[in-house]
């Protein structure tokens, strides 16, 4: 590996006093609250532009900084688009609604509490519907290092096939979701879709379930070609993941997604 110094990526510039974006610092559990839930909301509406939206299946949370063992997730029968700081809501480990107004998606809260439950470093998950994600699922097969995009998954996601295609709405098959997301950022649900979790973001849990997405689509599109792809090579695939597949890289890239929102759709902090 590359001697990064005190850097945490190859892409943070050595030369001093260029525009780049920082990870935050805050100077209260009311600063980092706000931060996630502006960053949630942003997420939702970042789903809506990719067109993941499937009436209300979907759901994105993020764990409470206070208290951990809350969760702020979008509301049911909310479009991704027309979700808000003010609609989001608050819920716990249980799916009773601690703060807003709406009602929660019962499979969301079945996946979602569990994961974060089993796993207390995950901070944040993301799932919905998607048309490629979807359909790869269900084939049963992982995403194959075969480009450099999918590179950052590889030995970073796992294919479930517990409850594969049963909508979860049952608590045992959260947890059997929650069990395979030890150690890995992604989970390939077989014939359900994708979940994505992080461990440092709701910015970087978001990114890494568009790039999921992106690589089903491309994996479909060369077994439709009926070409036998080219497999890059583990030790390539492992040092591409290395530096293109951190929560850190992840947090980086959806930093262009929300420079674009903020600028386009101020409404979502209302």
């Amino acid at each position: 590996m590359l001697d990064l110094g005190n850097r945490v990526s190859i892409y943070q510039p050595e030369q001093e006093g260029l525009i780049f974006p920082e990870i935050p610092e805050f100077a209260s559990l009311a600063e980092e609250r706000q931060y996630r839930k502006e960053r949630l909301v942003a997420a939702c509406r970042a789903f809506a532009l990719q067109g993941f939206d499937y009436g209300f299946a979907g759901h994105l949370t993020v764990r409470d900084p206070e208290r951990p063992e809350l969760y702020w997730t979008n509301p049911m029968c909310v479009h991704f688009d027309k979700v808000k700081m003010s609609n989001l809501i608050l819920v716990d480990h249980e799916g009773t609604v601690i703060e807003g107004d709406y009602a929660v998606n019962r499979a969301g809260f079945v996946l979602h509490a569990n994961v974060h439950e089993e796993h207390p470093d995950i901070i944040a998950m993301c799932h919905a519907h998607t048309t490629y994600g979807t359909a790869w699922c269900a084939t049963g097969r992982p995403i194959d290092p075969i480009t450099q995009d999918a590179c950052a998954f590889f030995e970073d996601h796992v294919v479930i096939g517990e409850q594969g295609g049963q909508v979860a709405v049952e608590n045992h098959a959260g947890s059997d979701v929650a069990k395979a997301f030890k150690g890995v950022k992604a989970a390939l649900h077989q014939n359900h879709g994708l979940l994505t979790a992080s461990r440092h973001s709701i910015d970087s849990a978001a990114f890494w379930f568009i790039a999921l997405e992106r690589c089903c689509q491309q994996q479909l599109a060369i077994a439709a070609s009926g070409i036998d792809p080219i497999r890059i090579p583990d030790d390539r695939a492992r040092y591409s993941r290395e530096h293109v597949g951190s929560d850190y890289i992840g947090w980086l890239h959806f930093q262009t997604i929300w420079n674009q929102l903020t600028e386009d759709q101020p409404d979502m902090f209302d």
